[in-house]
């Protein structure tokens, strides 16, 4: 059996989950269908080696499952195929066709030299030639995918994905983006779209002002990966957030703006130590100098008192004696 992306050998079917292959499925047949239903633009994109405005014949010789699911990987090569038809605004030679093409021809042999891949090419009438595989490593696959100019037999791209993870929406994702890599660069592009609960707030992506909230609109035209988000408004903290955008995506971000307490001039935090004891009413100074001198009269009073003579002078007062 052909090997076109790399080493001739059988293909090594590693039996998955029913479920997984069925929702992969699913998901292939979703993205198909939209990929059909995307009209090409106007004007076909040159790709590599291309000439403008006239389309591409392309030559895909199929992707080696390594490690993967064989079903799993003709369904996201039939994927990318229709991703690269659109592209190119024809269509690719189906695997039976390059199979009867290439009957009893050397060119079976062929193990992935861009020298034997460029050959299949001009047998098959294709200028360019694309092969590649999917391989799994552990729980991630990688996408390898090159393109071989037909007629000077020089590999013109090489592409291979991030590791991904077992999600079929990624895997889907990065073939699509591989089929546009190829041929249309231009076109690999997402939004962002900004929702704040501040109205006014500036906003800021990549060091550059894009408007205030609530904007219009998404955020067009970024290019794919990590972007620099940053929210401003006057009495609040800066919302700084590095921002994924996706492939014909739009990636909606969240923002809640905090009040900056140093702006606002306010102790949020409280007293750092213990809060003192209140100062009771008689512990005055005052009061305690008061006690004493009320002290010292009342015992003033009570000693004359005291110190009165008991005897009575029946001669000076006869009445107190009767």
């Amino acid at each position: 059996m052909i090997h076109w992306g790399g080493v001739i050998a059988g293909r090594h079917v590693v039996t998955r989950s029913a479920l997984a292959l069925a929702a992969l499925s699913a998901v292939v047949t979703g993205a198909a269908a939209a990929a059909r239903a995307q009209p090409a633009a106007a004007s076909r994109p040159p790709g590599p080696a291309g000439v403008p405005g006239r389309p591409q014949r392309i030559a895909v010789l199929g992707f080696d499952p390594l490690g993967m699911d064989a079903e799993k990987v003709a369904r996201l090569e039939a994927l990318f195929r229709m991703e690269l038809e659109r592209l190119a605004g024809g269509p690719t030679p189906s695997r039976r066709d390059i199979a009867r093409t290439l009957r009893g021809s050397r060119l079976v042999q062929c193990a992935g030299e861009n020298s034997c891949l460029a050959a299949i090419g001009r047998k098959l009438g294709a200028e360019l030639v694309v092969s590649g595989n999917v391989a799994e490593l552990g729980d991630s696959y990688v996408v390898n995918i090159k393109v071989v100019n037909a007629s000077s037999g020089g590999e013109l791209r090489r592409i291979a994905s991030d590791p991904l993870r077992g999600n079929p929406d990624e895997l889907i994702d990065s073939v699509r983006v591989a089929a546009n890599r190829l041929l249309a660069p231009e076109r690999l592009l997402g939004a962002i779209s900004v929702l704040a609960d501040i109205v006014g707030a500036a906003v800021v992506l990549d060091g550059r002002a894009v408007g205030t909230t609530p904007l219009a609109r998404p955020i067009p035209n970024l290019s794919l990966g990590a972007h620099r988000l940053e929210v401003r408004a006057s009495g609040y903290s800066t919302f700084v957030e590095a921002v994924q955008v996706r492939f014909q995506k739009t990636t909606r971000v969240l923002v809640r703006l905090a009040a900056d307490p140093a702006a606002a001039g306010l102790d949020l935090a409280g007293p750092t130590g213990p809060r003192p004891a209140p100062r009771r009413w008689y512990s005055s100074t005052w009061f305690v100098v008061g006690a004493g001198v009320a002290a010292v009269l009342v015992g003033g009073l009570i000693g004359r008192s005291l110190a009165r003579d008991d005897v009575l002078e029946c001669d000076a007062k006869p009445e107190a004696c009767r």
